[in-house]
């Protein structure tokens, strides 16, 4: 590979990160052709290429945001993969870090509780992205294709980003996959994952100062020779 490639694809890899603020540009449709294709080119076990994916735009997604709000405030979930949200030891530190560090950049207290619980319902808004992707796997298949899964919402991201886009993966986007199903007309053996809103950075908004931080390289990979 050569300097400049490498160079290049490094710069897509930093670029990459989860945006929470959106502007309501719209992306051409050409463009967003390319970049699903593009995503088509992740890899996936005996090249199953298990993903399903459904993407909205403009109108869609308000409408999507209204119902799911108007769900959540019945207190009404429905997930098709269960989800806890605790981790311990290392894990919980770094989920804790994020944390600390994305509600610093939008200077909300730790105790402020009415103000984050604001800040994770505009996951619901999409963080005001004009368009949102929601990625489903068949019924049938289990741990390895959730793995291709990731590795083709990866890519896309990636691709996303080469184009100058921004995203932000979102399993709270799974937490209403019957409103999801019901209203794009998605057969009930689909069974939804996660989504992911995507669109163009808001640069101005204060969440979009987050940088989280990653782990040293020696905490998570060893070489042996």
């Amino acid at each position: 590979m050569s300097d400049s490639r490498a160079s290049a694809f490094a710069q897509v890899i930093d670029d990459r990160r989860s945006v929470r603020a959106f502007t309501d540009q719209q992306i051409d449709r050409r463009l967003l052709e390319t970049v699903f294709s593009q995503a088509q080119r992740a890899p996936s076990n005996c090249n199953t290429q298990p993903w399903q994916v459904a993407v909205v735009s403009g109108e869609q997604c308000r409408k999507l945001s209204g119902l799911f709000h108007e769900q959540l405030q019945n207190n009404h979930y429905q997930m098709d993969f269960p989800y806890t949200g605790e981790y311990k030891g290392v894990h919980r530190d770094r989920q804790i870090g994020a944390a600390t560090t994305l509600y610093g950049a939008m200077d909300l207290e730790r105790n402020d509780k009415a103000g984050r619980h604001q800040a994770f319902l505009r996951n619901f808004d999409f963080f005001d992205a004009p368009h949102a992707a929601f990625l489903f796997l068949p019924e049938h298949f289990g741990l390895r294709e959730a793995a291709d899964l990731g590795m083709y919402a990866q890519t896309l991201m990636l691709s996303l980003s080469a184009h100058g886009l921004a995203s932000c993966p979102q399993t709270a986007l799974s937490f209403t996959c019957d409103t999801v199903r019901q209203e794009l007309n998605i057969d009930n053996s689909m069974r939804l994952l996660f989504g992911m809103s995507f669109g163009y950075e808001d640069k101005q908004h204060p969440a979009n100062n987050c940088r989280t931080p990653r782990a040293e390289l020696n905490e998570c990979v060893q070489f042996f020779d």
